[in-house]
């Protein structure tokens, strides 16, 4: 993959021919371990088996991993490097980015008197305002530390191995047709009703698909404008630690999950324009391998 500005910039057919055709075998590999192993997670999940969550994030590392062995490829275009200085230049983005689309789509969903602030129970005895502060500065460090654990077992599959690969075997659109994977990767959890289930469950599995979709993108263009697989892992920490744990969980009422969570309309909608101005600007993608 070369390091351009803007879209990727076309190799060569003449001796790049191979490289197509091994990427392509390695997407073979990699859905064929992905599929039937995400299908034993779900069965697990849905009977509330224990860790089945951490195995069914962890089902993109494994079926990664099958893939570079079965083409005995290495590690290297994992990139774990922290990017050096465009890694910490972005590092404050990755950290705000939840922060920011929180505020816009659950600060306008409060102001509007569609969903209600409410302060979860707490050991702490202080108004809603300084809990809420409280947390989410909390999260925002601890909650993405932990996260890791979790989120690193998903980015070492989407955007440490599949990503990579559909840009390789020339798939028309990658960011867009890998944004699209994700998210049907999540329904199954979403149609039992375990995981950001509406009202109306085909109008959630819609705005969750604009969602995980626009988020994939952010997510991509991140770990391909800092070349570090970390980027990614931090980023999608963050968002679950951020929104799941706090902006989540101080929003009550009956609509809560139509207008807010990752199913929620303004949610999408803010997901949405963030990607989409994204896009405007021009992307420098970091050599990767």
């Amino acid at each position: 993959m070369n390091t351009t500005t803007g879209s990727f910039t076309p190799i060569p057919r003449e001796g790049n021919n191979e490289k197509i055709r091994r990427a392509r075998k390695g997407l073979l590999y990699f859905f064929a371990m992905l599929i039937p192993l995400s299908i034993l997670s779900y069965v697990l999940v849905s009977k509330q088996t224990p860790m089945s969550i951490l195995l069914l994030m962890w089902s993109p590392a494994l079926a990664s991993i099958f893939a570079r062995i079965m083409m005995r490829e290495g590690s290297a275009d994992i990139s774990l490097r922290f990017g050096g200085r465009q890694f910490l230049k972005r590092l404050p983005f990755i950290l705000l980015l939840p922060v920011i689309i929180g505020l816009i789509a659950y600060g306008t969903a409060w102001a509007a008197g569609l969903v209600d602030f409410v302060a979860p129970d707490t050991f702490i005895k202080a108004p809603p305002a300084v809990i809420f502060a409280g947390l989410l500065l909390g999260q925002m460090v601890a909650g993405t530390a932990i996260g890791i654990l979790t989120s690193f077992g998903e980015e070492l599959g989407w955007r440490g191995y599949m990503l990579t690969r559909l840009i390789d075997a020339r798939i028309p659109a990658p960011m867009l047709t890998s944004g699209i994977i994700w998210g049907l990767w999540h329904l199954p959890v979403l149609f039992m009703g375990l995981y950001y289930s509406g009202p109306n469950l085909a109008l959630s599995a819609l705005l969750f698909m604009i969602s995980c979709t626009s988020m994939s993108y952010i997510i991509g263009r991140v770990r391909m404008t800092t070349g570090s697989l970390w980027a990614a892992v931090l980023l999608h920490a963050c968002w679950n630690a951020v929104i799941q744990d706090v902006f989540d969980a101080f929003s009550q009422g009956k609509n809560a999950l139509l207008w807010t969570g990752e199913s929620g309309i303004l949610v999408a909608l803010t997901l949405f324009i963030a990607a989409v101005l994204m896009s405007l600007k021009k992307m420098k993608v970091r050599q990767l391998y």
